[in-house]
């Protein structure tokens, strides 16, 4: 996978993050930072329970959108899995 538009050279790493240290991080931080947004949405919007399942596709997840249904932060592509 490579950026598109970027013109300087671009080596995809596969497993990077069992490779690289900075994208090991960079991973980290990308989780930590994800699961604490879900935590501000979920006072937000609390009938979805992104406290509890950080947006991944949990039954109980799954459930409140089928009740409620999309939110304005569910991806197209996450919800095309169950829907």
């Amino acid at each position: 996978m490579t950026i598109p538009d970027v013109a300087i050279r671009q080596i995809p790493i596969i497993k990077g993050d069992a490779k690289s240290l900075s994208i090991a991080a960079a991973s980290v931080i990308a989780k930590v930072t994800r699961d604490r947004l879900m935590q501000e949405y979920d006072k937000v919007m609390p009938q979805y329970g992104f406290a509890r399942h950080k947006g991944y596709g949990s039954a109980s997840h799954i459930a409140a959108i089928r009740a409620y249904g999309p939110s304005p932060i569910h991806r197209a592509t996450f919800l095309k899995n169950f829907m």
